[in-house]
Parts: structure tokens; C-alpha cells; sequence
């Protein structure tokens, strides 16, 4: 984003919204787009009003290279980008347009560029090629009236530009899909848009007509409709990121969010569960609630083929255990996410078998195969998920084993307090009793616990259940569900378990339990030695001032700066916060920056040249050094008089050097550095003879007598004969036998 207030400056926020950087550009910025592709987001283009497109790197904001468009005209597209990094001309092209041109976009599958002129035609170039749009049917196509937005697609096979006006009517070509939109975006098969009815549309480009976009747009969409999802009023499209499911929004107010849109999420696990990528499909359904049944009921043949690699890529017993907990004969696939119509992909008859039986004996028989000591859990949790299973549909075949027979068995082959604990773990109080009754346990042990944990709401039965087990991950998950009056529960929960990263995930960004969590969390960081990063915690919930003072402690003075503009402290107050901070920095040895501060916040340019000769960053400190001088001789109306303190306070230079360079001798010759500790002594010499002889020129004897301008300034109690030192002054003592230097 750029900042309203110093227009050349780029502010960038990182993935976590939590790091800000900000780069100064030379000129106006027209235009900044990020590179598409998945390795290179972190690239972005600014192209400026002097006609300089800049590539920088978003990680430190460094610049990689710059072009210049040295030659454009409003009637066509004349084209001369030149690549210092490579020192040739890369690219030359030459375009006439008849028409003022209003907007341009590319297409970076077909290489189509289109343009649009300012009476609402479009023209189509495709490198040497140039023409207007067509249909498949070879007439010309025009928007009705010249659009704000356009982006270019394929809706069914066929290339067609999309336009938004200003009056929220969205065309493709001549053709008006809806009339109610407020913004746009395409991101590969998908047209994402938000309406005037507060909701936010995701259409598959790739299984519709221009009729059938017409139609979508024109329902309101059923309740479950995945392609469809509330927002707040007013919200607009600001991006969608690349090879991601993230759509970010920008609210009335100014402030961005990011929303995972159902149907994006959707499309992107059919890839991964496609390419195999269990692991990827699995941790962002688990993030974003998505059923676990989908990982089978997507492709169960490739599923069943494949699953030692499913296996292998989660590599957790407890994800496997979750995945098997959550199984249900349920086909998620005809319920809850039906395929797209475009899916190539056939469901196989049912074999007569049901689907929990067929999942958990292929997984027992692969994780005894692999590594039954590894899995010993899983597989009695498979164990139990048949017991249950047989419990809740008895066979009806003579002979078949019964869940009694089957539980028997169990506690035969397994520890009973295991068994006891994970039967727990189902949240099945029937199966529990079972095995407590099988197992022979003495009732007083479990039925106070069990019949307690029925009175509880589910929710709290659960976590309670969970906190029991240790599980106090699934613990929070279930706790964060009970309410309002469970909020102090969870909090000590997450304190005690170190669980915050786990608990911001579980609840609004814009609620008070999310503040009440971020400043637990920070206190959490202070105490490990991060104040920074409680700092950025505070500020983003709404806490500046316990921000400053995190931001203090940790000598971060950009962010402890910014909020104190924010808050905003008055300026006596602002001044004695810089001063603080440079005292700091200047004990950290980070003199440039302690000068900053002095210099442009706490208004001493005095102490700030002071900082820097201290840290011998001696360009800086001759830039202050000149710039104090010019300002002091453009306001004072006496500059013969006004400028004698600037003058005496340059002639206290040469004492810190002189005791500087009188250390640096000795050290030289102690360590038999002689020759170089005559030449250094030399050349310091010279320079204060030089310094001497010029002094009658800067300090005439006619003004040593001058009255100060300002009497309190300790520097003009300073006589001036005290001023000048003399080279014998920094003599350092010489090795027996040798001259004096």
C-alpha cells in the first residue's frame, strides 16, 4: 500500500500481517503489480511517473533492476525497455491504435494483450498480430460503454475480456452479465465477485457459458451453495493470491481481510488429493474445517491404492487417529461437496461392503506391514472403531461376531487402561461402559467420572474429556465452542499449556477474546525475551501504549516511533521518548541510528553529530556538521556573531581525536607497529597544523572579543587559546633506543 501521507514511500505487509517495511521511491507511483507465479511473489513492479518500471524484492525490499519506457504515445503502444543488469535491449515492439487507449491487459497463458479505447472498443494483440476481439462466430465484440476494470478470461474454451463499469454493470464483451457488482477478479478457471447484495461469488469459468454466468449471477443461491459466501457491506476485491485459496477484501472502513473462499479451498484439495499430496490436503482441511471423510470419498480406488503413501506423508499417529475418528458412511462427495460437473472422475459401484470397514482394514493392513510397534495406537483405534461399528449395526449372519466377543478379545491382546482411555477418547459413553464392564473395573472407579461428564454440555463434555487425556489441543478446540462464560477457562488453559498460537486461530481477529489472548500472548514473549514481537501483538489488537513501551524495551525505535505518532504522544514527550531510544541504541554501538533519532525527532543536531563521531560515521556527521551550519547563517541576522558556537563546538573535534589517536599509538608501538605509528602521528600532525593555520581566517581577532549569543552556552566559557592543541600534544612515548615520532 502506499502511504497517503509521504507519497513515495511503499509500505509492505508480509504473509503473517505482522512484519511492515517501507522503501522510499524517487518519483510518483502509477502503477506496482506482484510476479504471478509461485516462486516469485515476493518480486514486485512499481513503474513510476518518470516512465521507470522498478523490480524489487519483497523480502528486504531490494532493488533488482530498473527499465525505462523511453518512448509512448496515447494513440498506440510504442514500447523501448532497456535491463541495466544485462546491458542489452530486451524487448522492442512498435503498435499503431487507432483510438486514445484507456486500458491494457495481459494474459499470461495465451500472451494475448487487449486494449481498450476510450469509446469502449477493444482491440486484440497477439505479438505482430493485431485485430479486434471476435467471437466464434467472427463478428466484432465492443463493450457498450468504456469500463474501469477489465481483466481477460477464458469462459468455456473461448478468450473473452471482462469489464466493469462505474456504475457496477459487469460485461464480458457486448454481453452484460449482472448489473449489481462492486468488484472483480479472475485467478486461473475462477471469477470471483462481490456484490451490492453484501456477498462474495467464486464461478468455475471452465463449466460455463456466457448464458450460464448470466443465470449464476442472476440466482441468489441456495443456502449450502459453495460457490456462494456472505461478507460484510461494501466489501471489495482487492486481489486473490496466486497457487492459494486466500481472497483478500478490502472493508469500507480501509481496513483488509483475508477469507478463504469455499470453492477455491475446494478446487485447490481436488488438485493436491489428484497429485497425491495427502499431507497438504489433509493440514488445510484440518485448519479450515473441512470434513476428513473428502480424503476417501474424493477417489476411493486411487485412495486405496495409494494409502501406505498417505501413511507416510502424514508420518503422526495422532493425525491418523483423527482421520479415523471422523470416518462415517457418509458420501461427503453427493452431501455436503459435490464434484464439478467438468470432473472426470467415476465413482465405482458399491461392492456391498460398507466404507468404515474397507478404510480401516486397509489402513491395519498397511501400518502392520510398515511398522506395527510404530502404529500400535492407530491400530487400536481402529480396533475400536469396529467395536463400535458392530455395536451400533449388530450382524445379522449366524455366526458373526458380536461387539461383546469382539471387546473381549481386545482386553485379551491389550492393556485395559489403554483400552479404557481411548474408548474415552471416542466421546461414546456406551462403548466406555462396555469396556469398563469387560475389563472388570471396580464401578466406583468410573461411574461418578462418566456419569458427571453426561450431565455437561457436549461441548464442555468433550473438552473435559480431552484435558483428561492430555489432548489439550482438541481440549481448546472444544472449549473455544462453550461460550462466553468458559472464556476465563480457555484463557488459563493456554496459558498453562503455551497453547497461543493455537487459540488466535480459534477466534475473531475483530473480538475481545482475540485482544484478550494477543496481550496474554505478548506478556508470554516479553517474559521469553521477544519484546518486539509482543509489541506487533499489542499494536495490532488495539493496545499502542503497552506497544511503546514493548517496542522500547527492545530498542525497536521504527516501531516504537510509529506508535507514538499514533497514539500520539505531545512533543516534549516524543522528544524525551528519542532520547531514551538513542541512549539505548548509542549502548548497542548503533550510532546512525541513535543520531536519526536525536537529529529528526528529539531536535538536538548537536548531540546527534556527537553520536556519530562517536561511532566514526564521520560522512554523516560532516552532512549534520554542514547542514547545521547553513541553517544557523539563513535564520541568525548577525551570522559573524550568531555562528562563534558552531564554530567553537567544531574546535572540540580535535581533543576527542587527539586522545583517540594518542590511544592508537600506543597500542601500535606495543605491538611493534612502529613504522605505521610514525606515519599515522605524521599525518595527524599535518592536520592540525592545518587546522591552526586557518583558525585567524574562521575566527578573525576582531571577533574573539565579540560579545556570545548566548551567554548560557557552556561552550563560550570555553577561552579561546584553550582551543587550539598542538601536535606535541598527542606525542605518544617511544621504544628504548628509538626517536621520538
Amino acid at each position: 500500500c502506499w502511504d497517503l501521507e509521504r507519497p513515495l514511500q511503499l509500505h509492505v505487509v508480509s504473509r503473517s500481517w505482522t512484519t511492515m517495511k517501507f522503501y522510499s521511491l524517487t518519483s510518483p507511483v502509477n502503477q506496482v503489480t506482484f510476479l504471478c507465479r509461485p516462486q516469485g511473489t515476493n518480486q514486485v513492479a512499481a513503474f513510476t511517473a518518470n516512465g521507470q518500471i522498478s523490480i524489487y524484492s519483497q523480502g528486504r525490499l531490494t532493488k533488482l533492476a530498473e527499465c525505462f519506457v523511453l518512448s509512448s504515445k496515447m494513440s498506440g503502444i510504442y514500447l523501448i525497455i532497456y535491463l541495466p543488469f544485462l546491458a542489452v535491449l530486451c524487448f522492442r515492439a512498435a503498435v499503431e491504435v487507432d483510438g486514445v487507449v484507456v486500458s491494457v491487459v495481459h494474459c499470461s497463458q495465451t500472451g494475448t494483450v487487449a486494449l481498450q479505447l476510450e469509446d469502449g472498443q477493444i482491440r486484440k494483440l497477439v505479438w505482430a498480430i493485431r485485430g479486434g476481439l471476435r467471437d466464434s462466430s467472427g463478428c466484432r465484440i465492443n463493450f457498450p460503454v468504456p469500463c474501469v476494470q477489465t481483466a481477460l478470461c477464458s469462459i468455456s474454451g473461448e478468450e473473452c475480456l471482462l469489464g466493469l463499469t462505474n456504475r457496477s454493470h459487469l460485461y464480458a464483451g457486448d454481453t452484460e452479465l449482472a448489473s449489481n457488482v462492486c468488484s472483480f477478479a479472475v485467478c486461473n478457471d475462477f471469477l470471483l465477485i462481490t456484490t451490492h447484495s453484501h456477498t462474495c461469488r467464486c464461478l468455475h469459468l471452465g463449466t460455463l457459458t456466457v448464458k450460464g454466468l448470466q443465470a449464476a449471477l442472476a440466482s441468489d443461491g441456495s443456502q449450502n451453495d459453495e460457490m456462494l459466501r456472505r461478507v460484510e457491506r461494501g466489501s471489495r476485491i482487492i486481489t486473490v493470491v496466486p497457487q492459494d485459496t486466500r481472497v483478500i477484501l478490502q472493508m469500507p472502513r480501509g481496513n483488509l481481510e483475508t477469507v478463504h473462499h469455499r470453492a477455491l479451498v475446494l478446487a485447490q484439495l481436488r488438485t493436491w488429493l489428484d497429485s497425491l499430496r495427502f499431507r497438504d490436503a489433509f493440514e488445510c482441511m484440518r485448519k479450515l474445517r473441512i470434513n476428513l471423510n473428502l480424503i476417501y470419498d474424493h477417489n476411493p480406488k486411487v485412495f486405496l491404492e495409494k494409502i501406505q503413501t498417505f501413511i507416510t506423508q502424514l508420518n503422526s499417529i495422532n493425525h491418523i487417529n483423527l482421520f479415523l475418528t471422523e470416518l462415517k458412511e457418509e458420501d461427503t462427495t453427493s452431501s455436503m461437496y459435490p464434484h464439478p460437473e467438468s470432473s472426470s472422475i467415476q465413482h465405482q459401484p458399491s461392492s456391498g461392503q460398507k466404507k468404515v470397514d474397507v478404510v480401516c482394514d486397509a489402513l491395519r493392513n498397511a501400518m502392520e506391514s510398515m511398522d506395527p510397534n510404530k502404529f500400535c495406537l492407530s491400530i487400536l483405534t481402529i480396533a475400536l472403531q469396529k467395536v463400535h461399528e458392530l455395536r451400533g449395526n449388530p450382524p445379522e449372519a449366524p455366526g458373526a461376531v458380536s461387539a461383546e466377543e469382539a471387546l473381549k478379545y481386545l482386553l485379551f491382546l491389550i492393556n485395559v487402561k489403554d483400552l479404557y482411555e481411548h474408548s474415552l477418547g471416542t466421546y461414546d459413553f456406551d462403548l466406555v461402559l462396555m469396556v469398563a464392564v469387560k475389563s472388570q473395573k471396580d464401578p466406583k472407579e468410573y461411574l461418578p467420572f462418566l456419569n458427571m461428564l453426561k450431565s455437561l454440555e457436549p461441548n464442555y463434555q468433550r473438552y473435559t474429556i480431552d484435558k483428561h487425556l492430555k489432548r489439550y489441543k482438541k481440549a481448546l478446540l472444544h472449549l473455544s465452542k462453550c461460550g462466553e462464560e468458559h472464556f476465563g477457562e480457555a484463557l488459563q488453559l493456554v496459558k498453562e499449556q503455551k497453547l497461543y498460537s493455537e487459540a488466535l486461530k480459534l477466534y475473531a481477529t475483530d473480538s475481545v477474546h482475540y485482544k484478550a489472548l494477543s496481550c496474554a500472548y505478548a506478556e508470554h514473549l516479553v517474559e521469553q525475551q521477544q519484546a518486539e514481537q509482543a509489541g506487533l501483538l499489542l499494536w495490532r489488537c488495539g493496545e499502542p501504549v503497552r506497544a511503546l513501551q514493548a517496542f522500547a524495551g527492545s530498542s525497536s525505535w521504527r516501531n516504537a516511533i510509529c506508535v507514538a505518532q499514533q497514539i500520539p504522544l505531545p512533543p516534549d514527550q516524543l522528544a524525551l521518548l528519542a532520547r531514551d531510544l538513542a541512549e539505548k541504541l548509542t549502548e548497542q554501538r548503533r550510532y546512525a541510528d541513535a543520531a536519526l533519532l536525536l537529529d529528526q525527532y528529539a531536535k538536538d543536531c548537536e548531540e546527534a553529530i556527537l553520536a556519530l563521531i562517536t561511532g566514526a560515521v564521520w560522512e554523516e556527521a560532516l552532512r549534520l556538521v554542514s547542514k547545521e551550519i547553513i541553517e544557523t547563517v539563513s535564520i541568525f541576522e548577525r551570522p559573524e556573531l550568531k555562528i562563534l558556537p558552531i564554530i567553537m563546538s567544531m574546535f572540540f573535534v580535535p581533543p576527542l581525536l587527539t586522545e583517540e589517536v594518542h590511544n592508537l599509538l600506543k597500542a601500535l608501538v606495543l605491538f611493534q607497529f612502529d613504522k605505521q605509528a610514525a606515519k599515522l602521528q605524521l599525518s595527524y600532525e599535518e592536520a592540525l597544523q592545518m587546522m591552526e593555520a586557518a583558525f585567524p581566517e574562521v575566527w578573525p581577532e576582531s571577533l574573539q572579543n565579540s560579545p556570545p549569543c548566548n551567554p548560557q552556552d557552556p561552550q563560550n566559557s570555553l577561552p579561546p587559546s584553550q582551543c587550539h592543541r598542538t601536535s606535541s600534544e598527542v606525542l605518544c612515548p617511544c621504544p628504548t633506543g628509538s626517536e621520538e615520532f
